[in-house]
């Protein structure tokens, strides 16, 4: 278990709110913590990270592309990182820095794009992807929705995180209880996706 979290914005987004998003998912990733902007872009990515496969700082997050076209901010486990690194050595030109299926990951997209990479992913995962180039971003999770990601408005900031304390954490957020989620908690003992208890989330 990882944590994610990040803002686009209209405006340089501030370290110091990036470490206040990710400090309130230090529970979930007690390994090493990282974090990326571009003033410019108006792009922050945040990163708490829980090493598993690879243990050593060639994991750490966020993380860019060989190229760096692509930024990362991933949660999850690619059960076969293995195969597709080796479907990638066959295409020739990576240089590997480490062994973590993150890296895997970045590479398979920056060769295949992030529709046909993640097509080819077995796992379960939650990532937020920066392309550079097309100065967009994209969100994605596994195809059973097994690792958690929100987004949603604060103010005219669009925030995602792992878990909703980090999107809390953003200073303008004042997002009110949704009261239809709050009908379907009730009667459901859940809040059904693509819900959540907030509005605007």
């Amino acid at each position: 278990m990882c944590g994610i979290a990040g803002v686009l914005s209209r405006k340089p987004v501030a370290p110091e709110l990036l470490q206040r998003m990710a400090s309130s998912l230090v529970h979930r990733g007690p390994d090493d913590h990282g974090q990326w902007s571009d003033p410019e872009a108006g792009i922050g990515l945040a990163h708490r990270r829980l090493a598993i496969v690879d243990l050593s700082p060639h994991g750490h997050q966020p993380m860019a592309s060989q190229s760096g076209r692509f930024l990362l901010s991933y949660n999850g486990e690619i059960y076969n990182h293995a195969a597709l690194r080796a479907e990638l050595d066959q295409r020739g030109g990576t240089n590997w820095r480490g062994h973590s299926d993150t890296e895997t990951l970045v590479e398979a997209i920056a060769a295949w794009g992030l529709e046909a990479a993640l097509g080819k992913c077995v796992g379960m995962f939650a990532l937020a992807l920066w392309d550079r180039a097309t100065r967009t971003l994209s969100l994605a999770r596994d195809r059973f929705g097994e690792k958690p990601l929100y987004y949603g408005w604060v103010g005219g900031d669009l925030v995602f995180a792992s878990e909703l304390k980090a999107i809390r954490a953003h200073p303008r957020f004042d997002n009110a209880i949704d009261r239809r989620s709050l009908g379907l908690f009730a009667s459901r003992t859940h809040v059904p996706a693509p819900r959540s208890i907030y509005e605007h989330v």
